[in-house]
């Protein structure tokens, strides 16, 4: 029988670290560019650009419209392993990814 516990021994902190979500889509850095890019750093380590240029210049723009103010393009941040900005935007990291490994650019 024991007579002295270990608050240690139960704790699910020293856990945290093995299972971490490691999805190779997610997204750990971003950085705004000039002209409406981002350089982004992937889980996996992969590094690409996202080129926004024509999107945000596009009449079908949409919510991205809003980027073409480069004091909101420049709060890109990541949440979830996603690149967003404020207002609910945000892009789709798995497609980002996908691009950037076969062309090294997404261009949207």
């Amino acid at each position: 029988m024991r007579t002295e516990s270990n608050a240690d021994e139960n704790s699910p902190v020293g856990l945290i670290e093995e299972i971490a979500p490691r999805s190779p889509w997610r997204v750990t850095d971003v950085e705004a560019l000039p002209e409406f890019r981002l350089r982004v750093t992937f889980a996996d380590g992969l590094i690409g650009i996202v080129d926004m240029t024509q999107l945000v210049h596009s009449p079908n723009a949409g919510v991205f419209a809003a980027l073409l103010d480069p004091s909101l393009f420049a709060q890109a941040t990541i949440e979830y392993g996603a690149v967003t900005w404020p207002g609910e935007l945000d892009l789709a990291p798995d497609a980002m990814l996908a691009a950037i490994r076969e062309h090294g650019v997404w261009s949207l």
